[in-house]
């Protein structure tokens, strides 16, 4: 009798043979429906050819499973064994090994030899693997494993599969770094991965660096990408040569997308405890942040002392918007005693408003209370209580119309108090002939009211102050084509021409606020006012002239280099001043500026400003920056005023041997024969891991320096340990790269 069954099986078998498996998954799918009934003769139906299979899934799941491999073998019922080469693929994820066994009805497998479980990117490789593909529950033994979310790996005893998502691993290794590179690694005696938090959780973990251990923890979580995380942030130490040897410990607390917080308490042997406190928000309408930094016994100091911050931004309604920008310390010191970077050592005043504010496009208007806290003993600035400013833009008949009002109270306990009114009105009209030629003819009016308060030993009565302005802005630019060392370059040539006419008026006795003596520039020199503040108004009849050129490039419009020269000519000489004048000549000292973009990596830009009356310079600036490459970069810059100051500052960060990194910048003054601020250090940048050691010194007083020596261990996107210099070697370094590949944000690295 024929065996209907196994005759049908062969004769496909040789069909297939014959299409050359062009009809592979149906052969594979008609297979699997014979398979019961071969399953029941002693002889098993081999495949000894390379194979590509698709096995139906029961109704109930739907998704196929494909198989490959070069030998299959049907075994006992639903049962398939591939061996050589076997791949398993199904919903996403894949399977290899040397020997898979596959089970159709409860869609088992059972992997040996070099399997490798490839899921979302990521991949575990290990001798030996269980897993269910509908659950995908399953255990790996020996496990190596990779993370696509921060190229993370890792080693463990056992790997257990919760689901494609969530994976427990005992007495298992993690690190960042390549492959055979174990500079660093994470030991714990448990690790769970959660894909869908991307957060891995450590229990019982030690931190090991060269195969020393330097950090441990009973549990530790680490986000696998550049999430924000709650919880215990590196520590951070340090020593100042007052405050002794310190320890900050930060905690991050993740309240929600859009709140956090941070507390960091900073033990310092010299002074006791300070405690940071920082709080930030975020909503659609509004945004802020506060900071509550208190000691409250200063051992030194022999004072509690704190600093506090309430800066707050809101839309309130439509166009209308409000701020809130408070900022106070405990005492004129805080800062010098207590902060560790020059911008904040070298704050004069803190500022204390509160503004309410109205833009409507074409005009603008604000009210705001505002003072300072002046951190200068035996100093006292002014008030304004309020301010309220209108500010308008229009264009009529191509004419510019613009106004500009101001009503303030000046209040101070012991000098005049004053309520001013500033109204200022313009209108312009340009008139321009295409392409080169434009002429803009101006008149204004400025009125300016006094209504004097409380505080005036001197008598002062109410006074007020009204004077028209008339000016004439004219230029052209002329432009031509050069090939220069064979490149492409446009050429201009670009001379202007500013007159301006106020006419005199004694101003000696009006008070004087905020007005003060504008810096001689390019800026000024085309303005109306040489002061700026609504308290003075220049008089003047002169005539401004200006010459620019600028060579750029045809290609790409960079400009490689701008020259600048003016002069200013007065036909009568200013009576209106604030400081006894240096000269009564009617010329102006005149201004050099030469600035570009010389090449594609260096910049240069300077500025000089001649006396040619007095036949010498009253100033010079001059700065270049090269940057060659990241990590590579030179700045050099002189700083020059007459009877003033003279300093030289350069700075730079460089390569040096192999890994090692310098970055240094020196502030010297020469006309004070000292160093102004000083910094050092070096870096050493590995591929999953950086040191750095800095040493800064900066003048805090007159007759006070501040030293700090900064040490940090960062391990990338895992922990840093050591005090942070990356805020002072920004600040004073410009164009400072930071060597890592993938900069530390300050959520990445948790600790708890």
């Amino acid at each position: 009798m024929v065996n209907w069954q196994k005759f049908t099986t062969i004769l496909f078998i040789t069909l297939l043979h014959l299409m050359r498996f062009r009809l592979k998954p149906i052969a594979f799918t008609l297979l699997c429906m014979f398979a019961h009934h071969a399953a029941a003769d002693t002889d098993l139906l081999e495949l000894n050819m390379d194979k590509t299979f698709m096995a139906m899934d029961p109704p109930a799941q739907g998704t196929p499973a494909f198989v490959e491999a070069d030998h299959l073998e049907g075994k006992k019922e639903n049962q398939i064994e591939a061996t050589g080469n076997a791949i398993l693929r199904k919903r996403g994820q894949s399977i290899r090994a040397d020997r898979l066994l596959y089970f159709q009805d409860t869609q088992d497998v059972d992997a040996r030899g070099s399997v490798v479980l490839e899921q979302s990117g990521s991949t575990m490789s290990g001798p030996h693997l269980t897993l269910n593909l509908d659950t995908n529950i399953g255990i790996m033994e020996q496990p190596l494993f990779h993370l696509a979310e921060n190229d993370g790996r890792g080693s463990a005893d056992v790997m257990h599969i919760q689901d494609k998502q969530h994976f427990t691993l005992d007495n298992a290794t993690y690190t960042t770094c390549p492959a055979d590179n174990e500079d660093w690694l994470l030991k714990m005696s448990g690790l769970e991965i959660d894909r869908d938090r991307q957060i891995g959780t450590a229990h019982h973990a030690w931190v090991e660096f060269m195969g020393a251990p330097i950090l441990y923890t009973p549990w530790m979580d680490f986000p696998l990408n550049k999430q924000r995380k709650s919880g215990f942030l590196s520590p951070v130490f340090g020593n100042t040569i007052i405050s002794g040897r310190e320890i900050t410990v930060p905690y991050y607390w993740n309240i929600a997308p859009n709140r956090d917080a941070t507390i960091a308490p900073r033990v310092m042997t010299n002074r006791g405890l300070l405690l940071y406190n920082e709080f930030r928000y975020m909503e659609p309408d509004y945004s802020g942040e506060m900071h509550l930094d208190f000691i409250s016994n200063d051992k030194l100091a022999k004072r509690s002392r704190q600093h506090m911050v309430f800066q707050h931004n809101q839309r309130l309604a439509g166009s209308l918007t409000g701020s809130v920008n408070l900022n106070s310390v405990s005492d004129d010191r805080y800062f010098q005693d207590l902060a560790g970077t020059t911008d904040l050592t070298s704050q004069s005043s803190l500022l204390q408003e509160i503004i309410l504010s109205h833009n409507a496009g074409w005009w603008d208007a604000s009210a705001r209370v505002q003072r300072y806290q002046s951190l200068i003993p035996n100093s006292t600035t002014y008030k304004r209580l309020p301010q309220v400013t209108l500010n308008a833009n229009q264009t009529y008949a191509d004419a510019n119309l613009a106004f500009a009002g101001e009503y303030v109270d000046f209040a101070h306990p012991s000098a005049l108090n004053a309520k001013r009114l500033a109204l200022n009105a313009s209108a312009s009209y340009p008139l321009v002939a295409a392409p080169a030629f434009y002429l803009t003819p101006k008149f204004a009016v400025r009125s300016t009211y006094y209504t004097i308060g409380s505080n005036n030993p001197g008598g002062l009565p109410n006074a007020s102050r009204t004077l028209p302005l008339y000016s004439v802005d004219s230029g052209v630019a002329i432009e031509r084509d050069w090939k220069l060392f064979g490149g492409d370059y446009l050429q201009t040539l670009e001379p202007r021409a500013f007159y301006v006419y106020v006419p005199y008026k004694n101003q000696d006795s009006l008070p004087n606020f905020d007005s003060g003596q504008a810096s001689f520039d390019f800026t000024q020199i085309f303005s109306e006012n040489r002061f700026v503040g609504n308290d003075r108004v220049g008089d003047a009849n002169h005539l401004t002239l200006a010459l620019t050129s600028r060579l750029l490039e045809q290609e790409n419009g960079k400009e490689r280099l701008k020259l600048m020269i003016g002069e200013r000519f007065s036909f009568k000489t200013p009576q209106v001043n604030l400081a006894a004048p240096t000269t009564t000549t009617n010329k102006s000292d005149i201004l050099f500026a030469a600035s570009g973009q010389v090449t594609d990596k260096l910049v240069l830009d300077s500025a000089l400003q001649y006396d040619p009356n007095l036949s010498h310079t009253q100033s010079y600036n001059a700065t270049a920056h090269y940057r060659a490459e990241v990590g590579k970069t030179f700045n050099l810059g002189y700083r020059f005023t007459r009877n003033t100051l003279r300093q030289v500052d350069v700075s730079a960060q460089w390569p040096l041997l192999n890994r090692w990194h310098g970055v240094a910048r020196w502030n010297y003054s020469i006309q004070d024969r000292k160093t102004l601020e000083s910094i050092a250090g070096l870096e050493y940048n590995q591929s999953c891991w950086t040191f750095r050691i800095v040493a800064q010194r900066f003048v805090v007083a007159a007759q006070q320096a501040n030293t700090g020596i900064f040490m940090q261990l960062e391990l990338n996107d895992m922990v840093s340990v050591g005090v942070d210099p990356l805020r002072a070697l920004e600040t004073n370094v410009p164009s400072y790269d930071k060597l890592n590949t993938k900069p530390a944000n300050k959520p990445n690295s948790v600790l708890r």
